[in-house]
């Protein structure tokens, strides 16, 4: 069987020791609300009546925003050219 959403998100959290706090800051980074409890209930034993499957537009979220929390933003293009 291989990983789930909710795998790669729990193991991504672990690696960069990230606390719901941080998430929900990176979330914010690109204009995505996720609240703490939602986190909880990805984080959840997949036995447990409140655990939530996480699903691919939260964790496109979550690693767009981790890509600018961890190297800033992206710089601009500058159309014009110098000579």
């Amino acid at each position: 069987m291989g990983l789930t959403n909710n795998d790669i998100f729990k193991k991504l959290r672990v690696a960069h020791k990230l606390r719901d706090d941080d998430i929900v800051k990176i979330c914010a980074l690109v204009d995505f609300k996720v609240s703490k409890s939602e986190l909880g209930a990805f984080f959840r034993n997949e036995n447990h009546p409140k655990y939530m499957e996480c699903g691919d537009q939260i964790l496109r979220n979550f690693l767009n925003g981790l890509i600018i929390h961890l190297r800033g933003p992206m710089p601009t293009k500058d159309n014009t050219k110098q000579k």
